[in-house]
Order: C-alpha cells, then sequence, then structure tokens
C-alpha cells in the first residue's frame, strides 16, 4: 500500500461529509481576465512553460455565416494562454483548436515533475467520460436499427438487473441523458474517498472490477431522485448502457464500440486499453485531491474497467475534435437520431439557473459567442473537455495532468483556484477568437463540467 506523502489537510476533519459525483475533480473554466482575489494556493507548478506547434494547415479563416463575431484563430493569443495555465500552477496541458481548415495546436509544462519531461500537444490521454459520447452513439445507432427503443424500459432488454420498483419505469433515454435517478458507484467503489484519502485509489491500482458489480454498487447508493424527475449526473447509468448495448448486439460493448464508432469515425489514436498502461506516449497523472495528496501522486497506471463504457476511453486531442466534427456533421447517425441526441434536459447550476443542457451523452453550453456541443471527463489526475460549434467548423479539445488542485472552503466545495480563471480565458480565445475580450465579464458562463466532485456536508 502506498501510503499519503503527507498529513491530512492541516488535520481539518470532514466527519459525515460525503462525495457525490464521479469523485474526480471541479474544473471551473471560469472566463475570467485575470486570476481571482481569492484563488486558494494549489500545488505549484514546474518553474518555466515549454510548448509546441506545428507549421499551420491551409484552410479559410473566416467565420462560418451565422457566428458574427467568432474569428479566425489567433495563435499568438492561443499560445500566450495555453502557457499562463501553467504558470497558474498546472503543471502540463495541451490544446487543439480549430475553424474550418485552420488549426493549432499547442501545450505548456511538463509531463514528469521529477524528469521534467515537456508535453506535446499529441500525447494519448484519458479523457474520462467523453466516453459517454462514443456509448451513446452506439445506443443511438440500435435505436435506428430498430434493436432499440429510447422510451422502452430498461428491463426490455436486461430483465432482472433493476430492483422492481425501477424496472418498469427507468427507460434508455433515462439512462443517457442522466434522469434515471440511480446514484453514482463511485463512493461505493473508492470508499476512502469519503474520508478524503487516497487510499482506495491505491489499494484498486490493479483491480478488475466487473460492470455487474459498479451496477451494484450504483443500486445500492442513494437514489437521486424518481425516474424521470429531474438530472444528476451517475455512472452507473452509461455501466447499464454498456450491457444493453452487448446485449442487443451479442458484441462485447468495448468491442463493438471501437468497430462502430472509433473506426467508422476515422480515429487513429482512441482506443479503450487493454491493460492499466496508456498505450504510447501520454503524460504522467497528478491527484491531489484537494491538498490531501501532497504532494500529487500519478496514477496514470490504473486498471481501468471501474469506468469502462462510462469513462475508459483514451484518446488524443486532434482524435477528440475529428469525433464529434464526424459526429455533428451526420457521419455516424442519422439526422433523425442526431436529433434525439441534442433533445436536452436542463441542469441546473445550485443557484437557480442553468448551467448547461444535457442530451443522450452530449452536451449543450451557451456563450455569448454561440452554443457548443460537447463533453468533459475526468478520471484519477487527468481532465479533458471537447466543444465544438453546432457544425462542427469551430472546436477545441483541451487535456491536462493535475487534478484537483483547488482547495476546500469550511462546506466542504472546491475554492476557485488561478488555474481556474486561466484555463477560462484560453477556451474563451479558442472558441471566440478576437470577440473574446468583448465576451468577457458576467455574460460570459462557466463551463462547468459534469464530473463536478462536490464534498457535502
Amino acid at each position: 500500500m502506498i501510503t499519503l506523502a503527507g498529513p491530512p489537510h492541516r488535520g481539518r476533519t470532514h466527519r459525515g461529509r460525503t462525495i457525490a459525483g464521479l469523485g474526480l475533480s471541479a474544473v471551473l473554466l471560469t472566463c475570467a481576465a485575470a486570476p481571482p482575489a481569492s484563488a486558494g494556493p494549489g500545488p505549484a507548478g514546474p518553474a518555466a512553460p515549454t510548448g509546441s506547434e506545428p507549421a499551420p494547415t491551409t484552410g479559410s479563416a473566416t467565420a462560418p455565416s451565422g457566428e458574427a463575431g467568432r474569428a479566425a484563430l489567433d495563435r499568438e493569443a492561443l499560445r500566450s494562454t495555453v502557457r499562463a495555465v501553467h504558470e497558474a500552477g498546472m503543471y502540463g496541458s495541451y490544446s487543439a483548436v480549430r475553424d474550418g481548415g485552420e488549426r493549432w495546436n499547442g501545450a505548456a509544462g511538463v509531463a514528469d515533475v521529477r524528469t521534467r519531461r515537456p508535453v506535446h500537444p499529441r500525447m494519448l490521454h484519458r479523457v474520462g467520460s467523453i466516453t459517454k459520447t462514443f456509448t451513446a452513439v452506439a445506443i443511438l445507432q440500435q435505436v435506428e436499427r430498430g434493436r432499440v427503443e429510447l422510451d422502452a424500459p430498461v428491463a426490455r432488454y436486461l430483465p432482472g438487473l433493476l430492483p422492481q420498483d425501477l424496472a418498469g419505469t427507468v427507460t434508455v433515454r433515462m439512462l443517457l441523458n442522466h434522469t434515471s435517478g440511480i446514484g453514482d458507484y463511485v463512493a461505493g467503489a473508492f470508499p476512502s474517498f469519503v474520508q478524503l484519502s487516497s487510499r482506495s485509489l491505491d489499494e484498486h491500482r490493479f483491480r478488475r472490477i466487473a460492470p455487474q458489480e459498479l451496477v451494484r454498487l450504483g443500486l445500492a447508493a442513494p437514489r437521486t431522485g424518481e425516474p424521470g424527475q429531474n438530472w444528476s449526473y451517475s455512472n452507473t447509468n452509461y455501466v447499464i448502457a454498456g450491457l444493453l448495448l452487448e446485449k442487443v448486439t451479442g458484441t462485447g460493448a468495448e468491442r463493438y464500440i471501437t468497430r462502430e464508432v472509433i473506426r467508422r469515425a476515422g480515429l487513429r489514436d482512441t482506443s479503450f486499453p487493454r491493460t492499466p498502461f496508456v498505450p504510447g506516449p501520454h503524460s504522467k497523472a497528478y491527484e491531489a485531491l484537494y491538498g490531501y495528496i501532497d504532494p500529487p501522486r500519478d496514477y496514470s497506471v490504473y486498471d481501468m474497467s471501474w469506468g469502462t463504457t462510462a469513462g475508459a476511453i483514451v484518446s488524443t486531442m486532434d482524435d477528440l475534435n475529428r469525433f464529434y466534427r464526424v459526429l455533428l456533421g451526420g457521419g455516424l447517425l442519422s439526422p433523425a437520431q442526431l436529433d434525439q441526441m441534442r433533445t436536452t434536459v436542463p441542469v441546473p447550476d445550485g443557484q437557480g439557473g442553468v448551467a448547461m443542457h444535457y442530451g443522450l451523452g452530449i452536451y449543450a453550453q451557451d456563450t455569448p459567442c454561440g452554443r457548443f456541443w460537447g463533453h468533459d471527463g475526468a478520471v484519477f489526475g487527468m481532465g479533458t473537455v471537447s466543444l465544438s460549434s453546432p457544425d462542427g467548423r469551430r472546436q477545441i479539445s483541451y487535456g491536462f495532468n493535475l487534478m484537483k488542485y483547488q482547495r476546500l472552503n469550511e462546506n466542504g466545495y472546491p475554492m476557485p483556484h488561478a488555474i481556474d480563471a486561466a484555463m477560462g480565458a484560453h477556451f474563451e480565445r479558442a472558441l471566440c477568437g478576437s470577440a473574446a475580450t468583448a465576451a468577457r465579464g458576467p455574460g460570459w458562463p462557466s463551463l462547468l463540467p459534469t464530473q463536478q466532485v462536490l464534498v457535502k456536508r
């Protein structure tokens, strides 16, 4: 067993608090012009940033019609803002930005804090819950072929899996849009998270856990509401979706997704790894657990059976951009099923507003320079966000290698960090171009990832 490298967060106790969600990171991409004054202390990043940028491809540099105010890629600003994320404390990150035929790839920081090996833009990366978009596409392909009905009960396809009171009411659609009311399995799979301890992470690094066991843990967790009542993020939904996919296709879910989604999209560097190792050049994955792992520890070698069809895919930022471009362009689903995928439910922001609109394995984020579709993902030590304009023309996919770098306030919630503001500025520049300055301020929403960890009293 690997023990904690430092004392538990200055001796503070968190008795009675529970962790909800994937148990991963709150990536608050607050698009501010400068780091907030209240930014909490975080793990110090390496002293000097590194960066790289390949030669630009040819193509139009103009914004598509209907996207007034969004401009061509400002390479110098993108380079500057990705370096600013590193300077704010992020160990390393890489970004792929696209506008039509024009592309920019950049990176800053280090992949290994000991050797100071630099990150580069085309590193392989665990993309966590972006896997859910791939799984949802595979299910919708079965809807298209008449094998699955979105509004049919899950029990039609998986009899006996759900308890009797849920069997006839939880539908396939409710799994995909997180309105099933089924709890998340992560706290059950990693119980030390409730005490803000890394013990479970360290003990289970090489554990193989079956999807059926993950579902059992999710069903044992507190329910989040009645089926169809409200949105509540649960990884259990997508493990059940994987079991359903396997039942109706007669093929292992990961194998089917690889053949019918990953390969059909033309992705060369995307896979479900067969071992605990990332299958190619990659960064280490540093987990800070809000300062309870000090210094942050590397979890890049990890058996991802705990994520499976909810979060086990490895990809690159370029591959993610291609995936969403092909998907939104109709290359993986018929127009009718793509419309179903983009039929959303509101996601509350906790303050009476709407943080985003969640569809079937994909969400919509509205910004002052238009609506963007995509998903985010987080695993131990690695975070990812991928967003695309509705036509797939303007895109960003962004990966980083230090998670839960924030500190917690007295109520157990993550406090804003300078990294958050710096990430927001980079997204702002990538999505809005020269309109970014005008977009700053109260009108620009926070980009709240679905895996936000809430540590509650």
